[in-house]
């Protein structure tokens, strides 16, 4: 799964700013639901990563069964909350 696919399949484009309010909301939305009926666990992890990404991700205790995804997802925090820091 790459990013700009995600952002396009969901949102109609690749450049994040250029989304209105609506259009994100209905696309987190769609996100949110695709996450749900995902049974993959690796597309699973993505698309939660993605709605972290855009601060609407679940809890991880309701979104992982697994206690390695629940630690994958803390480990993809701490390295996303380290890019934020370096830049």
């Amino acid at each position: 799964m790459l990013l700009d696919d995600q952002f396009r399949h969901y949102f109609g484009t690749d450049d994040i700013a250029a989304i209105p309010p609506a259009a994100l909301t209905a696309g987190v939305e769609r996100i949110r639901v695709d996450f749900g009926l995902q049974k993959d666990r690796g597309r699973r992890f993505a698309l939660w990563a993605l709605l972290h990404m855009l601060g609407a991700a679940p809890d991880l205790d309701v979104a992982f069964k697994d206690e390695a995804d629940r630690d994958a997802a803390r480990t993809f925090m701490d390295m996303a909350a380290r890019a934020d820091d370096d830049n």
